[in-house]
């Protein structure tokens, strides 16, 4: 009671606290910390500045682009709290130097993070630190609050995590590393800038090393000049986009220190002169009366269109469906929003996509893969990172104070539900069957005479396990190990086990064998039970092997009975559509948001009454979320768990 009766603010005095990313909640965060009271922050963040952060995080300014977002944010928030110390990290949290020990002087841990690796990283030198973390995450109107202390409080990994659906603004237009950011990028950005509207602000041509410069070489580089020939006009928009951007990001030393570097590429690397000339032959070939029907495909004489093409096919696809948007649907021009259904729109995308994923070493897809990824883009909102980032402070404040019986997840919700917005709830207890926080063993069933043991380390033990630097024993054998300090003739030892079959490994891997992976980084240790099985349906188990014991996210074929999470069709066939959202914005769990009220998450209370009410409202607004916002659901979902789980006393 002495905890929770004591100033709010006496419990801030000389504590330390670390946070972890300076985007959209990190700058909100940041202000709001130091206008609390904080007097010991220090903030990790590798990104630097774009332009399209101005718009909402508020202490960059358009001079700053470029620069690192950790170093900037520290300066500008000490121009109104000098006295204050702030230390920045222009580096990522998973690099070595931020290990264990390194957690262990701080008094809470902040995460504003955008991705799930990340995320679980920081969880588990925070467990290992024994220090508390208070989570976060925003996608529109959406958001949430999430507080995790070891012992008393279920962990970030407790609860069902599914793999990354959405992915920050300034990858797609700096740095992307996965074809969905390419097609994003072409779909959202450059098909707009061709073909849609002239007056809506984007900033494709705006580099990170060229705030100031590039928008004077680029300012009519998407308009066709009086007079232009159509081909010189696509080859200077080519030349534009894939050269000269990707060269003016290059100028920015800082963001490719750890990152591989982008080729520029221009017509003149990829096409002949006659051959970008001649391109293709519109006059010959029969091309549908319908608008939507018209295709630069058939122009070109390209057929299937689940063939990857080469640099040189996209490139001449790119030019000849410019070509006839001009030509055939120049009426159209300027008012036009990308649709799925329109085969030349879905042709222009497909090949800018792959002519940046070949400048980025991302592996090209076909136009029937592409046309699957195409998704939807969740705008950030900073009223909602600026709500959240004080319910970090709150819930913070009351880590600080010991305040247990306070705690709460708060998820911040777009339309009211009985009368609240914010929806507060009381966490779990760790749960048991956690292998994260509680060392339960799992289960893993795999054909120990076909499957390889790099198999097991990169599906199981860096994907699904999320280790980082992992090293797998079979009892005193060493299998497998990765880290700076091995030599020559290690690495070579454990590259060849890599290759190798379970069961013919130096120490054989069979069924009863059990398995131990570490990650020294994270000072994470587990037990995996190996249980030979024979046969997989390659349809339903297309790993060939199946963990069991960990919090794997919901599959369509678990969730059968249910409209899919994303919007999209449940088959096993079906390409998943990936929602693109801000730098900040929390992976949600892939079932439905439905607050079960008494079920899974206790609601605080000054809301307990009308429990059925309750639950029917949060139905229906989870019905809305569903149709509304593809994959958008909350995190953690609050699906029944048959009473299993026991709230804090």
């Amino acid at each position: 009671m002495a905890a929770a009766t004591q100033h709010p603010f006496s419990a801030i005095k000389g504590k330390k606290v670390l946070m972890v990313g300076a985007g959209g909640i990190g700058c909100e965060l940041l202000k709001t910390l130091a206008l609390s009271g904080f007097q010991d922050i220090h903030i990790i963040d590798m990104d630097t500045i774009e332009v399209s952060n101005l718009n909402r995080q508020f202490l960059f300014r358009q001079t700053h682009v470029g620069q690192s977002k950790a170093k900037v944010a520290r300066d500008a928030v000490l121009r109104f709290r000098p006295q204050i110390s702030i230390t920045p990290y222009h580096a990522n949290v998973k690099d070595p130097e931020f290990n264990v020990d390194f957690f262990k002087q701080f008094h809470v841990v902040l995460n504003g993070l955008d991705n799930l690796d990340a995320r679980r990283h920081v969880n588990r030198l925070c467990l290992a630190a024994d220090v508390p973390l208070v989570e976060s995450g925003t996608t529109g109107f959406l958001g949430q609050v999430t507080v995790h202390v070891k012992g008393k409080t279920e962990c970030y990994e407790c609860q069902p995590k599914p793999a990354p659906k959405t992915y920050p603004v300034c990858t797609i237009t700096s740095t992307p590393s996965k074809f969905v950011h390419c097609i994003v990028w072409a779909k959202d950005l450059l098909f707009s800038k061709l073909f849609g509207d002239k007056n809506q602000e984007n900033d494709l041509n705006v580099r990170s090393g060229d705030a100031s410069s590039s928008s004077g070489h680029s300012e009519d580089v998407f308009v066709r000049k009086p007079e232009e020939d159509i081909d010189q006009y696509g080859r200077r928009v080519y030349d534009h986009v894939f050269g000269y951007n990707i060269e003016m990001a290059l100028s920015n030393e800082e963001t490719w220190r750890n990152r591989n570097r982008p080729r520029p590429i221009y017509v003149r690397d990829v096409l002949s002169a006659a051959l970008s000339q001649q391109n293709g032959d519109m006059e010959n070939t029969k091309i549908s009366d319908d608008p939507l029907s018209v295709s630069a495909m058939v122009s070109l004489g390209l057929k299937n269109p689940q063939e990857v093409w080469s640099l040189v096919e996209n490139s001449r696809i790119f030019l000849e469906a410019l070509k006839l948007f001009f030509s055939k649907r120049e009426q159209e021009v300027g008012n036009l929003s990308f649709d799925k259904d329109d085969q030349l729109a879905v042709e222009i995308v497909t090949a800018a996509a792959n002519i940046r994923a070949s400048s980025f070493g991302i592996p090209l897809h076909s136009l029937f893969e592409a046309k699957g990824i195409a998704g939807n883009i969740v705008h950030a909102v900073a009223t909602t990172n600026a709500i959240i980032a004080g319910l970090i402070v709150i819930e913070a404040i009351k880590v600080l104070r010991n305040d247990t019986s306070s705690y709460r997840m708060t998820y911040c919700l777009e339309h009211p539900s009985r009368k609240m917005l914010l929806m507060p709830v009381e966490p779990f207890e760790p749960s048991k069957n956690c292998y994260v926080c509680s060392e339960t063993p799992l289960l893993l069933e795999i054909n120990t005479q076909r499957s390889k043991l790099r198999d097991v380390v990169e599906k199981i033990v860096k994907a699904k396990l999320g280790m980082s630097l992992p090293l797998v024993m079979h009892g005193a054998a060493l299998l497998y190990e990765v880290g700076d300090d091995l030599d020559e003739i290690m690495v070579a030892i454990y590259s060849a086990n890599l290759d190798k079959v379970l069961s013919e490994l130096p120490s054989p891997i069979t069924g009863g064998t059990i398995l131990t992976v570490e990650d020294f980084q994270q000072e994470l240790s587990c037990n995996i039970n190996i249980k030979h099985r024979e046969e997989f349906d390659e349809e339903k188990e297309p790993d060939g092997m199946i963990l069991s014991g960990w919090t794997q996210a919901l599959t369509t074929e678990n969730n059968k009975n249910s409209s899919a999470g994303n919007g999209t069709s449940t088959s096993s066939q079906a390409v998943p559509i990936e929602t693109v959202v801000d730098d900040e914005l929390e992976i949600l769990s892939g079932e439905t948001a439905t607050l079960h009220s008494g079920k899974k998450r206790k609601i605080s209370d000054s809301s307990k009454a009308s429990n059925t009410s309750f639950e029917e409202k949060s139905k229906r607004k989870a019905d809305e979320l569903e149709l509304d916002s593809p994959i958008v659901v909350l995190e953690g979902s609050m699906e029944k768990d048959n009473g299993k789980k026991k709230r804090l006393q």
